[in-house]
C-alpha cells in the first residue's frame, strides 16, 4: 500500500515550502478522512516563481526541439516506472476506481511523447517574394512564460496537456493545480523534474485560486494563459487575459448531448455510453449528460442501461473489484442530490438510484432518470455527477435542435448506422468533439476543446502547439 506524502510548492528547481509555512488539508473522498496537506504560496512565493520561469524560459527556448523532446521521453518513461505509486496517490485524493487511476497516468505519458515528438516538426515557411534580391521568412517562436490554472477532476490529465504543449514549443510554465488533489500533479511535474527539465522551467503552486490567477494574469512577464474548469470562472479569467492583451485557451463546461437513432445498435449504444457516463463518477467534462433516445428505441435501452448501472460496483478506488468510486468533494453530493431533487419534482422518473450511499464518504448512488422534462435543471446545467438523464425523440431534426439548445458546445455523441445520418450531424452539432458509434477517444493527435459558451482553443493535435507560438515576418535585402 502506497503511502500518501504531503506536497510542497515547486519553484526554481527546488521543492519547497511556503513562506508563510500555511497549509491546505487534503482528504480522502472515500473515507471523509485526512490524509495529509499541501502548501500554500502566498504573493512572495508566486514572486519567486515568475522571477524564475522568466530566467527559465531564457534556457529552455535555446534548448534544440530534438534535445526537449528526449527530455520529455524520459519523463514519460518515469510516468510508466511510477505508475502504480502515482495511481494510488490520485485514487486516494480523488476517488477513482485504482484502475482508471493507471490508466490517467499511462494516458499522460503517452500524451507525452506525442508533444515530444510534434514539437520536432513546429516548421516556419519560406515565401516566395516579389523582388529577386529579397528573402521572405516566416519564423515561429515560443510565445513565453505559460500560467496554467487546472481542475481536480483529472489532476494529471488536464495539466499534462497544458505542460507539453508549452514544453515542446519553448515556453516556460507554471501551474496552479487543485488543492484538493495536489499529489498527483506533483508527481507529474517531478517525472519532468527528474528527467532534466532546466531550473525555472517549470513552476507549482498551490493556494487562493482568485489571488493566484489575478497575480499571475496580470504579471508582465505572463504571455500565455491557460484554464480548464466552468464557464463562469473562465469567462472571468478570460476578461482579465483580455485587459493585458495575453493570448488565452479556455477548456470550459459542456453538456454533451446522445443522439440516439432509430437505426442505432443498441447494445453498442449501451455498453460504450456506460462506461463513458460512469467513469469517474461522471466527473468528466466531455461525459454523456443528455441522453435523447429515438422513442422506438427508448424503452429497451433504458431497460439495458438499467442492468448495466445496477451491476455498478460502489467503493473505495483502492479496492481492485470497484468500478465507481465516490465523488470528489461533499460539494458535488449536495449538488447532485438537488438536481434529482428537481428533476423528481419536474415529472422525470428514478428508474435506479437517486439517493446518497452509505454514511461515510461522498457516494452517490449511479442515477438514470427518465422521461425528464427540458425545464429540469439537468437538462440545463452540467451535472458533473453519476446521473443519466434521458428523454425520447421522434425525428432526427428534433434531437438536433435540442442538441444545439443550450449554449455549451463541447463534447456529442451518437450512434446510427447510416452514413446519411452521420453526415447530417457532422454538419449540424455546434459542439467542438463528436464520436459516432464510440466512447470518447480523446487522443492526444487530435484537437481538443470546444465552441460557444465551452471556450475556445484546442489542447489536442497541432492545433495545441499553435496556442504556444508567435509568428515573426523577416524580410531580408540581400543585395
Amino acid at each position: 500500500m502506497t503511502k500518501y506524502i504531503n506536497t510542497n510548492l515547486f519553484i526554481d528547481g527546488q521543492w519547497c515550502e511556503a513562506e508563510s509555512r500555511r497549509t491546505i488539508d487534503v482528504f480522502n473522498p472515500a473515507s471523509g478522512e485526512k490524509i495529509g496537506f499541501v502548501s500554500y504560496a502566498g504573493i512572495e512565493d508566486l514572486e519567486r516563481c515568475v522571477k524564475a520561469s522568466v530566467d527559465g524560459f531564457a534556457r529552455w527556448r535555446k534548448v534544440p526541439a530534438v534535445e526537449r523532446a528526449a527530455t520529455m521521453r524520459k519523463a514519460a518513461a518515469l510516468m510508466r516506472e511510477r505508475v502504480q505509486e502515482i495511481a494510488c496517490f490520485l485514487t486516494m485524493e480523488q476517488g477513482k476506481p485504482i484502475l482508471e487511476a493507471r490508466t490517467e497516468v499511462l494516458g499522460a505519458a503517452d500524451i507525452i511523447e506525442w508533444f515530444a515528438d510534434e514539437g520536432r516538426r513546429v516548421y516556419g515557411r519560406i515565401v516566395p517574394p516579389r523582388n529577386i534580391d529579397v528573402q521572405q521568412m516566416v519564423i515561429q517562436e515560443p510565445v513565453g512564460p505559460v500560467a496554467a490554472f487546472t481542475p481536480w477532476n483529472f489532476p494529471i490529465t488536464q495539466v499534462v496537456r497544458k505542460l507539453c504543449g508549452a514544453l515542446a514549443t519553448g515556453c516556460s510554465f507554471i501551474v496552479k493545480a487543485p488543492e484538493e488533489t495536489p499529489a498527483s500533479p506533483a508527481a507529474l511535474i517531478r517525472a519532468f523534474a527528474d528527467a532534466g527539465v532546466p531550473r525555472g522551467v517549470l513552476g507549482l503552486v498551490y493556494g487562493n485560486p482568485t489571488e493566484i490567477s489575478k497575480f499571475l494574469i496580470s504579471h508582465p512577464a505572463i504571455r500565455k494563459v491557460t484554464f480548464t474548469g466552468s464557464t463562469s470562472v473562465g469567462k472571468h479569467l478570460a476578461s482579465l487575459a483580455g485587459l493585458h492583451m495575453k493570448r488565452a485557451t479556455m477548456e470550459l463546461g459542456g453538456h454533451a448531448p446522445v443522439i440516439i437513432a432509430e437505426d442505432a445498435d443498441l447494445e453498442l449504444a449501451v455498453k460504450s455510453l456506460s462506461a463513458a457516463k460512469f467513469r469517474n463518477a461522471g466527473q468528466v467534462c466531455i461525459s454523456p449528460t443528455r441522453f435523447l433516445v429515438h422513442n422506438s428505441l427508448r424503452d429497451d435501452f433504458a431497460d439495458a442501461l438499467v442492468k448495466y448501472v445496477e451491476a455498478l460496483r460502489m467503493g473505495d478506488g483502492l479496492i481492485e473489484t470497484t468500478t465507481l468510486g465516490p465523488l470528489a468533494n461533499a460539494r458535488r453530493v449536495m449538488a447532485i442530490k438537488s438536481l434529482v431533487s428537481n428533476a423528481r419534482q419536474a415529472g422525470a422518473k428514478v428508474a435506479t438510484g437517486g439517493e446518497v450511499s452509505g454514511d461515510r464518504g461522498n457516494f452517490f448512488a449511479p442515477t438514470v432518470l427518465l422521461d425528464v422534462p427540458l425545464d429540469a435543471e439537468i437538462f440545463n446545467q452540467e451535472p458533473f455527477g453519476p446521473i443519466v438523464a434521458m428523454r425520447g425523440f421522434d425525428s432526427l431534426d428534433e434531437a438536433v435542435e435540442e442538441a444545439n439548445r443550450l449554449p455549451y458546445g463541447l463534447a456529442s455523441y451518437a450512434f446510427t448506422k447510416s452514413v446519411r445520418n452521420v453526415h447530417m450531424l457532422s454538419q449540424s452539432l455546434e459542439v467542438g468533439m463528436l464520436w459516432v458509434n464510440q466512447p470518447a477517444a480523446a487522443w492526444p493527435e487530435m484537437p481538443f476543446g470546444g465552441v460557444k459558451d465551452s471556450g475556445y482553443g484546442s489542447e489536442g493535435g497541432p492545433e495545441a502547439l499553435q496556442a504556444y507560438l508567435t509568428q515573426k515576418s523577416v524580410s531580408v535585402m540581400c543585395s
